[in-house]
């Protein structure tokens, strides 16, 4: 059994050979911890308790936000209560409320008077037209009236040489009464002292009787031929009177001829050359009154129907803010824009000039005692159905109802309270975060 493990033996005795070290260890006795030292451990403790204390709040907002956001790329606002007013900016063009176009009276060759941009008054002459047409036509109805008043004249005089004849039968006609009166006195005489015969008595009777009837009818016939030649001459005393209206107002287009400025002002453009051949009615020029402006305006087609006749509004130039109204609304929708007219409620200010941009403000509505926020991209991002609002570095995700906005504010309905505080920025770097972390 030996001769079979002769290492194993070896390795026993090794282990039995090696000595312990317990005899050379030496006690060392640890010196006592100094006062200072125990001051220096205990103030190290409570800093590390007090920044423990400091640091679990913002280790517990940090743990409850889902995303964080640099406080300094951030917009903030405060819900406010006050007066609410509804309105609209819109960019404004100033036009002349008066600018009539001035046309040719008449065919002709035009003369101009004038230049475009030359000051004008009123009822100065602008430009001449030469109408050998009219004043041809002219002329013949002048000859045309004169004839009519000849005519009318030579048929009031014969018109007395009928009366006169018909008098002149009427008193011919009284002569053989009276002389048939007297043959029948004769005859009544003679008849009762039986010297003529009945036969020439009763002629005599006859004779009286013819000679009234003729006197009769020679004074209805005088009558009635009197009549008819004055309603032969009323007719032609009309038919001069129609005539002589016809020939007024062929002298008024001639007097037209002479074209004049229908306001004060200045003169606009010209549509026409000197010399120019034109047609009647074809446009000459416009005159631009200066003392009367209007602020051509162009409204978002979502607010066209809340437009209205007469509505205030506020004009901005030069810096100074005038006082407006609406006078006219377009009925159709172009480019999605409602055209409209804004007049100064005042006199004009000095200096507007034709085609001049301003801005304009159209008070849509006011409210009173309303809840307001600042407007800001929160509206478009949110869809105006969500707001967050700042409590303690973190902003918080509510859901909001807006009502009408305005330039600057927004009606806030429902989801917010007065005095909170809520982000008025883009919401779309928010990702929909429930909490968000404001880093400062």
């Amino acid at each position: 059994m030996s001769s079979a493990n002769p290492q194993r033996g070896t390795a026993v005795t090794a282990r039995a050979t090696i000595r312990d070290t317990a005899a050379q260890d030496q006690v060392v006795e640890r010196p006592p911890m100094s006062s200072r030292r125990r001051w220096m451990i205990g103030l190290f403790i409570l800093s590390l308790v007090a920044t423990s204390a400091a640091v679990s709040p913002a280790v517990q907002r940090i743990a409850s936000a889902d995303r964080s956001v640099p406080l300094e790329r951030l917009r903030l606002a405060t819900v406010t209560r006050n007066d609410f007013v509804r309105d609209v900016a819109v960019r404004g063009r100033v036009v002349a409320a008066v600018k009539p176009t001035v046309y040719a009276p008449a065919e002709g060759v035009v003369t101009l008077m004038v230049e475009a941009g030359d000051t004008v008054s009123e009822s100065q002459v602008l430009a001449g037209v030469e109408s050998p047409r009219l004043a041809n036509e002219l002329d013949q109805e002048l000859a045309t009236l004169q004839r009519m008043e000849t005519e009318l004249t030579r048929q009031g005089i014969e018109k007395k040489k009928r009366e006169l004849r018909n008098q002149q039968t009427t008193d011919m006609a009284r002569v053989a009464v009276t002389a048939a009166e007297r043959e029948l006195r004769r005859a009544q005489a003679s008849w009762d002292e039986q010297i003529i015969s009945l036969q020439d008595f009763e002629k005599a009777k006859d004779d009286l009787a013819r000679a009234r009837l003729e006197f009769d009818h020679a004074e209805a016939n005088a009558r009635l031929e009197s009549e008819s030649l004055g309603f032969e001459i009323a007719t032609r005393a009309l038919e001069r009177d129609r005539q002589r209206l016809f020939v007024s107002e062929l002298e008024r287009r001639v007097a037209e001829l002479e074209v004049r400025s229908p306001v004060a002002g200045i003169v606009g453009s010209l549509s026409v050359d000197q010399k120019a051949q034109v047609a009647e009615n074809q446009p000459l020029m416009t005159v631009v009154d200066l003392t009367a402006f209007e602020i051509d305006i162009q409204v978002p087609q979502e607010y066209g129907d809340d437009l209205g006749l007469g509505m205030p509004a506020e004009i901005t130039f030069s810096g100074s803010t005038h006082a407006g109204e609406i006078t006219a609304i377009s009925p159709e929708v172009r480019e999605n824009q409602v055209s409209g007219r804004v007049r100064f409620a005042g006199d004009p200010p000095d200096g507007l000039r034709q085609n001049q941009r301003v801005s304009a403000r159209i008070l849509l509505e006011s409210k009173q005692d309303t809840l307001t926020v600042q407007r800001g991209p929160f509206l478009d991002s949110g869809s105006g159905r969500i707001a967050y609002v700042v409590e303690g570095g973190l902003a918080h995700r509510r859901e909001i109802q807006v009502g009408a906005t305005s330039i600057g504010e927004v009606e806030v309905l429902t989801g917010l309270e007065e005095g909170q505080t809520i982000i008025i920025s883009d919401l779309a770097q928010f990702e929909g975060a429930g909490t968000v972390l404001l880093q400062d």
